[in-house]
């Protein structure tokens, strides 16, 4: 019987990346995964514990996409996290388990060893304080949602007082149109969901935040406007992966040269786009400044 082409490239790919790991395939994986260096390493290193028992556990996160998504009638899920940790589990040969949590638990979650791998999550010096993180998964941009007729393509173009810029109190999205649309008419909302009320209702002109936020907003209501990523200077936050601290750090290496690989074929760009699609965003519409 033959494997489909998916298949082959699938397993074609995973066999690449056991050699670029330099654990080779067959019988030296195999040792590989058997041979930890010690009673007190295999304790403390995730990698070990997670081949020993089969299971990767990780945070999920209901309804943030493209990151998460869960079916309620099947309670399957999907999105551009969980097809990495499907490849993660499929190259380790272990099981998925889910963990439902939220994106400020999820550090809870790692310091209390109730999951192995938190996605989606940006690294911060305070969180760096508790928690390691692997290499950067994609540096999200930031621009503006544009009220039809309004055309910006740097920070200056909205930084006018008769511009007006809702956001969301306390967010990344506030503090990224303080510092780069000083000048602007600002106002800052209690929630997203008031922020793009303001929007559609035409009482401001722009939305600031991140690109996967104005993309699957504008995909669910397009009368929104068009997304922008600005520039001059072009802003971006980390999105990362986020590990458990430990002494031994070959998790956090191994999921890093995981993350570059992927990062490196493309591998990480397909995953994403396909999350955004879960949202109704079409692969034609992510801007090509999205280096993934």
């Amino acid at each position: 019987m033959t494997q489909s082409d998916d298949q082959k490239i699938s397993e074609d790919r995973r066999d690449a990346l056991r050699y670029a790991l330099g654990i080779g395939s067959g019988a030296a994986l195999v040792a590989a995964m058997a041979t930890p260096a010690s009673a007190d390493t295999q304790a403390d290193n995730t990698l070990d514990r997670v081949r020993a028992n089969k299971v990767l556990r990780i945070a999920v996160l209901p309804g943030e996409l493209p990151y998460f998504n869960k079916d309620l009638a099947t309670g399957t899920w999907s999105g551009f996290s969980i097809e990495m940790a499907n490849d993660l589990a499929k190259l380790l040969d272990v099981k998925l388990e889910y963990v439902e949590s939220t994106y400020g638990n999820s550090i809870l979650d790692l310091q209390a060893n109730k999951i192995d791998l938190g996605f989606a999550l940006n690294p911060t010096p305070q969180r760096a304080l508790v928690v390691d993180f692997t290499h950067l998964v994609f540096p999200h941009p930031f621009g503006a949602m544009l009220k039809k007729g309004l055309e910006a393509n740097t920070w200056a173009d909205i930084n006018k007082p008769e511009v007006k810029i809702a956001v969301d109190v306390g967010s990344a999205n506030e503090a990224v149109a303080r510092r780069f649309a000083p000048d602007a008419t600002i106002k800052s909302l209690k929630s997203r969901d008031e922020v793009m009320l303001e929007m559609s209702s035409g009482r401001v002109d722009c939305v600031v935040n991140a690109l996967v936020l104005g993309l699957t907003a504008i995909a669910k209501n397009p009368n929104l406007g068009t997304y922008k990523v600005l520039k001059s200077p072009s802003v971006t936050i980390a999105s990362g992966t986020a590990v458990r601290r430990e002494t031994d750090k070959r998790w956090r290496d191994f999921l890093s040269v995981w993350i570059d690989y992927n990062r490196g074929i493309g591998q990480m760009r397909e995953w994403f786009v396909k999350g955004l699609g879960l949202a109704g965003v079409k692969p034609e519409d992510v801007p090509v400044e999205l280096d993934i």
